[in-house]
């Protein structure tokens, strides 16, 4: 790690906003993967085919609105 990244993490040490640099970078570490895994979501979505997506809903509407009582 470049030092003025690590003098960026031990001034956030000294303001208590981590306990430690390994904190500090423990939390960093989770956050990106978190991100990540977002992100990796996000592209299986788009691999979704909208059409698809929507005629698959509308046969269980479909289904759904013939055991709905009559108003």
């Amino acid at each position: 790690m470049d030092q003025r990244t690590l003098h960026h993490v031990d001034s956030l040490v000294k303001n208590r906003v981590f306990r430690s640099r390994s904190e500090a970078i423990q939390k960093a570490l989770e956050e990106k993967l978190s991100r990540l895994k977002k992100s990796r979501l996000a592209e299986e979505c788009d691999k979704l085919s909208r059409r698809e997506e929507q005629a698959f809903a509308e046969i269980g509407f479909e289904a759904d609105t013939k055991e709905w009582p009559p108003y």
